[in-house]
């Protein structure tokens, strides 16, 4: 069963185009949403989100209809924006107040667990908290009504090595029963090595891949070369290559396959950043 379906999904602005969307999130799985910004990233995040409306397209939430059903499936998703939400003169205790008369299933007892986990006053104003004491509250808040599905944008974004680290074991902890899913959208792409499972690229509005992470991450390769080498490599292996001052960087989709093929040639890992860069700046052969 997928947690999130996108099926040719489009929406155009007078200055972007978001075009032919499709992709799906498998529960029981984190899927990371990259890309450059504006490449859409977070209006693929609201349209999921019933926020605004898709020109075209289908978009299922646990095999539901997500206008149709929005009410039923909203009770069921944790969201967690790049910037707080809350109002900043209000306590935690405050915030657990206005959000238990906000969803069926909140769950006080599992708040409090993760406001002493993540070490959030429970007097002190919000206005008083860091990013990172504020990020941890927005996501204790969409964790203690026990949603099936989180959808965060950036929720990283800005924070210190310990509190990511931090944050990404809470994510791994929640798809633990493999009941749970995340979609997360991040320019941190070590963050994503670590946790998710599938990755999807959005490059100006469009799904350049969407792929199993370790696919890539082992499966793909750069092999870098002068000319006469490069002239050698054949179209087919050949995703996308650039040249520089100091030769060519070639990213193949089979590292091992490469490697047999051009044992004379220096092969490196691809890391997701890598093939982002290449995806964008590389050209086709």
């Amino acid at each position: 069963m997928n947690s999130i379906s996108l099926k040719n999904v489009s929406k155009e602005y007078r200055d972007f185009a978001l075009r032919d969307v499709s992709f799906t999130v498998p529960q029981g799985s984190i899927m990371g949403l990259i890309g450059e910004n504006g490449a859409g990233k977070t209006t693929v995040l609201k349209l999921v989100l019933n926020m605004i409306r898709a020109d075209a397209g289908r978009i299922e939430v646990f095999g539901l209809d997500h206008i149709k059903n929005e009410r039923e499936i909203k009770e069921q998703i944790g969201v967690v924006m790049e910037e707080s939400c809350f109002y900043e003169a209000l306590r935690c205790k405050e915030a657990a107040a206005i959000l238990r008369n906000l969803f069926k299933t909140w769950d006080d007892a599992l708040f409090r667990t993760y406001a002493e986990r993540f070490g959030l006053p429970w007097e002190k104003q919000l206005k008083e908290f860091s990013r990172g004491m504020k990020m941890k509250l927005s996501i204790a808040a969409a964790l203690s009504h026990r949603p099936r599905l989180l959808i965060l944008d950036e929720a990283t974004s800005g924070l210190d090595p310990v509190v990511r680290s931090e944050i990404l074991d809470v994510f791994l902890d929640f798809i633990q029963d493999e009941e749970h899913s995340i979609l997360i959208s991040s320019h941190i792409t070590s963050d994503l090595e670590k946790v998710a499972d599938y990755i999807t690229f959005l490059h100006e509005g469009r799904v350049v891949l969407s792929e199993n992470k370790d696919k890539m991450l082992y499966g793909y390769g750069i092999l870098k070369c002068g000319e006469k080498e490069f002239a050698r490599i054949a179209p087919e292996d050949v995703l996308r290559c650039r040249r520089s001052a100091f030769g060519y960087e070639v990213l193949t989709a089979d590292k091992n396959a490469a490697a047999r093929k051009y044992p004379d040639l220096t092969l490196d890992s691809a890391a997701l950043e890598d093939v982002m860069l290449l995806m964008i700046k590389g050209e086709t052969v």
